[in-house]
């Protein structure tokens, strides 16, 4: 049974294409969304009011892939050319083959500039396509509005204007035309205007923009507020206007595009196919790799799988960085800037999500891959040679030098070991030292694991910055060990990493997962910390107590609470039960301090 609530947990909310397959993995339906995950789930709804056909075709969704794209213009457009490619069952049929409009500069002497939904290869250069069509005419009329074009079907060749075959027509008139018809404009004038329109159409409208908006200006001045209002809403459309989107124009007719995402035992490859300006294909692939690889070797792998599969003949292929291939069919674009680079991001984008999406599932189902990777890129992001499988966090706590205590936390594969959990009671240190405190719980902690024969751990975390790191070093280094690991301190206010004998701070991203299990280590060792130290203060608070009693001394007082384990305990302790602890004298004096205590009570 397909679980439907596992697949919308890999859905992002995005906008993009998804797709639907039924159990002989045949694609069933694809379909559009602002919001992928919204519109995926409003299918596994119920009470959704779904009509028969789409309830039967949500029993046979067995799977779901999609692809993600920047804009919900996007993915309208993709989804039109992914259904007119597979025709899935449960799709509508196009059977008009109905086309979004583009707008044309006609390949002619005095170019006519138009809209159309037939791209002919004659030459003329199409930009598109416009899914507004609203927007496409406001385009169209600001252009004729801005320049005096010709709109007429005349063959304006030279020798047919040389030999005046043509009139001017009321679009002269007008003010429309220049009438080129009869050699009032020259082709070298005409074609300036072409060159702007271009320009515009590639998404420079800001002359457009400025000009409209001094227009704008100048017919309010005049009181003429209802052109003011139709250049309003002309300049309001251009402004939201973004003509370039994922779906470029048919400049680009043959490409194909190709990205790739790493991690250590695997590799992601995601192909693009763009015919006419239009993406046409769309999947990733996933590499398990058996030796170190490169991503050149497993790019080129893919790169032939794919071309290979989809029996691509593009001359053209767009990858994130230079292929050492040698085939003068082909040639590889590493592009910078503009709509090749825009569609090497989109492939980008789409295969780290689907690394992420793969990781997540394997993780999931084997949460050693999930250790084995943190553990790697925490090696990588701590310069270490090892992988720190072993780590230990050390972190201070006393109450104005009073009852000091130095706790150490243990991380095993990433994880807390709390069994070695340890604190020490500091000896040596008098009065508020913190530095003089790590320096005696890291020197403890090693002495002991030395002549125990412990295994030393690959990373040592000091909660604190170059002061408390010093101190820790310097125990490290007085038992010949600080070679054998690596340590590092953290201090709290910027979460700044010191290296010894680093003058500045290492700074991990803040969304790093490096940096998440250090705070966790440091967290878990204050937590620790304070829970060991206010044991140790209650403890102090109630010996104190007890040294009240005539004849009982700390010593006793320890005794007392090790034994009874409270001061409760002790009130309510009989002559016999005292003396298991005390002698006969102090048995008799804590018995007789109780019973005072008992009568001042009541009264």
């Amino acid at each position: 049974m397909f679980d439907y609530r596992e697949a919308l947990k890999n859905i992002p909310h995005k906008p993009g294409v998804y797709q639907y397959w039924d159990e002989s993995n045949t694609l069933i339906y694809i379909g559009k969304a602002k919001d992928l995950r919204n519109r995926v789930s409003s299918y596994f709804v119920k009470d959704q009011g779904l009509n028969a056909k789409t309830r039967v075709l949500v029993s046979k969704i067995r799977n779901i892939t999609f692809t993600i794209v920047d804009t919900e213009v996007d993915a309208w457009l993709l989804e039109n050319s992914l259904i007119k490619k597979h025709k899935p069952k449960y799709n509508i049929d196009l059977k008009d083959d109905k086309t979004y409009p583009w707008i044309v500069i006609k390949k002619e002497n005095f170019p006519r500039i138009y809209w159309t939904r037939n791209v002919i290869r004659d030459g003329s250069k199409y930009l598109g396509p416009y899914p507004s069509v609203s927007m496409m005419h406001t385009i169209i009329g600001v252009i004729r509005e801005t320049y005096a074009l010709r709109t007429c079907n005349l063959a304006l060749t030279p020798e047919n204007i040389n030999a005046g075959k043509f009139k001017v027509c009321l679009e002269y008139q007008l003010g429309n035309c220049k009438g080129p018809c009869q050699n009032y404009q020259t082709q070298e004038d005409y074609d300036r205007s072409i060159i702007e329109i271009q320009d515009i159409l590639s998404g420079k409208i800001g002359n457009v923009v400025k000009g409209l908006k001094t227009d704008m200006e100048l017919a309010a001045v005049n009181l003429d507020f209802e052109q003011a209002h139709k250049l309003k809403r002309k300049y309001d459309l251009l402004e939201k206007y973004q003509h370039k989107s994922t779906v470029v124009n048919t400049s680009i007719t043959d490409i194909d595009v190709f990205s790739i995402a790493s991690e250590e035992k695997y590799a992601f490859v995601n192909y693009l196919k763009v015919m006419n300006g239009t993406i046409t294909q769309t999947q990733t692939l996933e590499l398990k790799k058996r030796l170190d690889e490169s991503d050149e070797e497993l790019l080129t792998l893919a790169i032939s799988e794919f071309r290979t599969r989809y029996n691509s003949q593009s001359k053209e292929i767009i990858v994130p960085f230079d292929i050492e291939l040698d085939d003068e069919k082909i040639r590889f674009t590493v592009p910078k800037m503009g709509e090749k680079k825009k569609l090497l991001d989109l492939s980008e984008k789409n295969v780290h999500f689907f690394k992420r999406d793969k990781m997540e599932q394997y993780e999931k189902l084997n949460p050693d891959v999930r250790t084995e990777r943190l553990l790697t890129q925490m090696m990588k992001d701590l310069r270490m040679n090892q992988l720190p499988k072993h780590i230990e966090c050390f972190d201070n706590s006393n109450f104005q030098g009073k009852y000091p205590v130095s706790a150490i936390v243990v991380f095993r594969d990433a994880k807390p070991s709390k069994r070695d959990y340890r604190y020490f009671n500091v000896k040596t240190v008098e009065g508020p030292n913190d530095f003089a405190t790590m320096e005696e719980a890291v020197y403890r902690r090693y002495r002991r694991m030395l002549d125990e024969g412990g295994t030393l751990p690959q990373l040592v975390i000091i909660d604190g910055g170059k002061g408390q790191l010093s101190a820790a070093l310097k125990s490290l280094k007085l038992l010949g060990i600080e070679k054998q690991l690596t340590v590092i301190g953290i201090a709290k206010r910027l979460e700044e990493l010191f290296y010894p004998g680093d003058q500045y701070p290492m700074y991990l991203d803040k969304r790093s997962e490096t940096l998440k299990i250090i705070q966790q280590l440091r967290d878990e060792a204050h937590r620790f910390g304070i829970t060991a130290h206010r044991k140790k203060r209650d403890k102090g608070t109630l010996a104190t107590e007890l040294e009240l009693i005539p004849g009982v001394g700390r010593l006793s007082a320890e005794k007392l609470l090790k034994y009874f384990k409270s001061v409760k305990k002790i009130r309510e302790a009989k002559l016999e039960e005292l003396q298991e602890v005390l002698n006969l004298k102090q048995s008799q004096a804590v018995l007789n301090y109780f019973k005072e205590e008992a009568v001042d009570g009541e009264e």
